[in-house]
């Protein structure tokens, strides 16, 4: 029930807007056209204001990434499955491949596992 009236409300506007629409342009085409122009100009700039601010966020750098890392695991799954010719084209792949990796940015932290405990007597 409620869905339905909230439907009439916002025909019964949409028929006002529309009546009104059409008695301004009756009455004054040129306020209109003029008021169109100021509304369109005013979205333009905050649409170009919050795509300004937005892009610069966190979420976009890790959103790139994501696409870095999907479109380079696509290649690798695409490449072995797309690999059927002899061993020698395997070889050239697989060397070229090796050049062109990025170097890692993760590091080895040396710890001490290789060291006995210094365990204290009672």
């Amino acid at each position: 029930m409620n869905n339905r009236s909230s439907m009439f409300i916002v025909a019964g506007l949409i028929i006002l807007a529309g009546i009104g629409l059409v008695s301004g342009l009756l009455k004054n085409p040129a306020g209109i056209l003029k008021m169109v122009a100021v509304v369109a100009l005013i979205v333009a700039v905050l649409y170009f204001a919050i795509g300004r601010f937005s892009s610069s966020g966190p979420g976009k750098q890790q959103q790139r990434a994501f696409h870095k890392a999907a479109i380079r695991s696509k290649k690798k799954y695409q490449s072995k499955e797309a690999n059927t010719y002899s061993k020698r084209s395997k070889i050239r792949s697989l060397a070229s491949a090796r050049r062109k990796k990025d170097a890692s940015h993760l590091t080895v932290i040396e710890g001490k596992k290789g060291k006995k405990k210094n365990r204290a007597s009672f």
